[in-house]
């Protein structure tokens, strides 16, 4: 896990989406309700990443809290599946496995509806914070679970708060994965070297992100779609010559809601009017760059 901070510099690859698009965007639910912090599960304290600040002390179960994560496995990843239905655009799902587990019947609405089903950890917990065998542990239990909730092996990976210093050693030893987004620093994908061979890393961004809501100071609904237009109004403009990517992260108790919800339908509506849009799942964005742009790169 070294740094780079030099990346593509002025050499940004020009590169081809399919069907000459100027700009792949990616659409990431994060599916991790049922899996956080409970003194339920034996947690020494409950979730404290809540929406609004709790006065309950940290050992005692936060039923306000619990009632809001339950939003969106209730109310909010249904109200996103639908509006992907109505505009015909493919997803991934950054799966938290025993999410899924508490949830069967939308464990197999994600792939019966052509979305992606990424490894999001088995928990919605910090790996970073594992040691290495407890980490490993983790990986290989989300990934039999996953397969077993949803019939599809996840080839990313994806956890909270990112990845521990021993991450992509793991799950390149792990076997299956093709690519991680353990990283927010570039519009496009690139290869990192894992265990002296190359590594795929599709990064993902916190800014066209609906957890704004929480850490960034958003209110208004406008404020995040304007965010998202003027983020992809950007890339594709700079798309005429080098075609990007654009992330946008999405929870099911954030923009599952229904006033933001309208926020993340008025962007697809935008992007929609658009010709040289690819909508795509992160796993054809991670299998194109494979096949077309393998290592070394050579523009």
């Amino acid at each position: 896990m070294e740094r780079d901070l030099v990346g593509y510099g002025k050499n940004i690859p020009r590169i081809e989406w399919p069907g000459g698009a100027r700009i792949a965007v990616s659409l990431v639910v994060n599916y991790e309700e049922g899996s956080e912090y409970s003194t339920l599960d034996g947690d020494a304290h409950h979730e404290t990443n809540g929406e609004v600040p709790s006065p309950v002390p940290p050992g005692d179960r936060d039923l306000f809290n619990e009632s809001f994560f339950e939003y969106g496995s209730r109310v909010g990843v249904w109200r996103l599946l639908n509006m992907f239905q109505r505009y015909h655009v493919p997803a991934t799902f950054f799966c938290c496995a025993l999410a899924l587990e508490r949830n069967p019947e939308v464990a197999r609405e994600i792939p019966a509806q052509g979305h992606e089903v990424c490894g999001h950890g088995y928990r919605w917990e910090e790996y970073h914070l594992m040691d290495m065998e407890a980490e490993r542990e983790a990986i290989s239990k989300t990934v039999e679970s996953l397969t077993r909730t949803t019939g599809e092996r996840p080839v990313g990976w994806f956890t909270r708060y990112g990845p521990s210093v021993n991450t992509r050693d793991l799950v390149v030893a792990e076997g299956g994965f093709i690519y991680d987004s353990s990283a927010m620093n570039d519009d496009l994908p690139y290869y990192v070297s894992v265990q002296g061979k190359p590594w795929l890393v599709l990064p993902y961004s916190m800014e066209t992100n609906d957890s704004r809501f929480w850490r960034g100071g958003l209110v208004s609904t406008n404020d995040f779609y304007d965010y998202l237009q003027d983020t992809f109004d950007c890339l594709y403009e700079e798309g005429a010559s080098h075609p990007k990517m654009m992330s946008v992260g999405l929870h099911c108790r954030i923009a599952g809601r229904p006033a933001r919800s309208r926020a993340v339908e008025r962007f697809l509506q935008y992007a929609h009017s658009f010709s040289g849009v690819w909508f795509a799942r992160r796993d054809e964005i991670a299998k194109w760059w494979l096949e077309r742009y393998p290592f070394p790169l050579a523009f």
